[in-house]
Formats: C-alpha cells, sequence, structure tokens
C-alpha cells in the first residue's frame, strides 16, 4: 500500500464520528426496523375518544425546568388524562421539549414521590411534613453550631425559577454561607 493511500484510509476525529453516528443508525434500524408491534402500538378505542364526558382543560406550566412552558391538561375526575401544547403561551409559543411532552407520565408515574419518607431501621417509612422539615432544620442548626455555617453546601437545580434561585441564595446568605452552586457543576 502506497503511502498516499494509507493517508486517504486514516481517520480524522469528524470522520471517525460520522461513521459511529452512521454505525448506530444502522444498528438501531436492524435492532426497531421491524417493531412487528414491540415499541409501537395502535391507539385504543377509548385513547381515541375526542373528551371525557365531564373534563375540563386547565392551563398550566410544565415544571421540568425553568423555562415554564405552556401545557393544557385535561383533568377528568380530579385525573390528568391528556395534555396539549398552549398554543397561545408568551414563553414556549405552541412547542415544547419531549420531557415536556412527557409530563403527564411523569405525573401519572407510580415511582413518583408524594409526600416525605424517611428510613427508619433499614425501611421507608411516610411521616408528615411538619415532621420532615423540623428533622431538617434541627440538622442545620446542629451542623451551624458545630461545624460552622460553611459545613453546609446549598446546592440550586435547572427545575429551579429564577425567583426560587433568588430565594435560595438569600436563605444560604442568612444561614451564613456562600457555598451555594448549580447541580449540573458537580
Amino acid at each position: 500500500m502506497s503511502d498516499t493511500n494509507l493517508q486517504n484510509t486514516k481517520s480524522n476525529r469528524r470522520n471517525f464520528l460520522k461513521l459511529s453516528l452512521l454505525g448506530s443508525a444502522i444498528a438501531t434500524t436492524q435492532v426497531f426496523g421491524n417493531d412487528d408491534g414491540r415499541i409501537l402500538r395502535e391507539a385504543t378505542s377509548s385513547e381515541l375518544k375526542e373528551n371525557f364526558p365531564n373534563s375540563k382543560k386547565i392551563k398550566t406550566i410544565c415544571t421540568h425546568c425553568s423555562v415554564g412552558c405552556g401545557i393544557i391538561a385535561e383533568v377528568n375526575d380530579d385525573v390528568w388524562v391528556r395534555q396539549e401544547v398552549a398554543q397561545d403561551h408568551p414563553i414556549s409559543q405552541g412547542g415544547h421539549c419531549c420531557k415536556g411532552a412527557d409530563m403527564i407520565d411523569r405525573v401519572r408515574s407510580t415511582t413518583r414521590l408524594r409526600y416525605p419518607i424517611e428510613k427508619v431501621n433499614g425501611e421507608w417509612q411516610k411521616t408528615t411534613w411538619d415532621s420532615s422539615m423540623d428533622k431538617i432544620a434541627k440538622k442545620l442548626n446542629e451542623l451551624r453550631e458545630k461545624h460552622g455555617p460553611d459545613s453546609v453546601m446549598f446546592i440550586g437545580s435547572a427545575k429551579v425559577s429564577n425567583e426560587q434561585s433568588y430565594y435560595i441564595r438569600k436563605f444560604a446568605a442568612f444561614f451564613g454561607t456562600n457555598n451555594i452552586d448549580h447541580q449540573a457543576r458537580i
């Protein structure tokens, strides 16, 4: 093989990424291309119904991140049954990301935490909000008294709005520390 042919076969980073993506696309097509109903299915007749008999539409926002895209939740007998994009929302302007499109499933998830829990003797047990807040406040005060305010760090999140970020920062300052960061940097 001559040197010029050898140079043509060398791969740079861009070519490697292109080939990797192509390979992934081919593999995905081979695995899922002939689905045979394993992943996709037709909607049932009840899912295709235009309206539930007693449903009401409620304008709300997606809480996945702090952008606040608009969602119209269809609620029937206090159960969120369907959702659509709020076309007139000033932020999302009739669209939202895949996480927002899946918001209904996050709300209806059986693994969603709906109340405070604590581990007692190795078992998770339901507790009250007041009890949880009292224990957290007591522990924070203990840490501050024993080790000083810089022994604690407060961490923000992409789910937090600007206003929530402001009061988390204020709380940290009143606690006596500048130890605050965003979860994405940790």
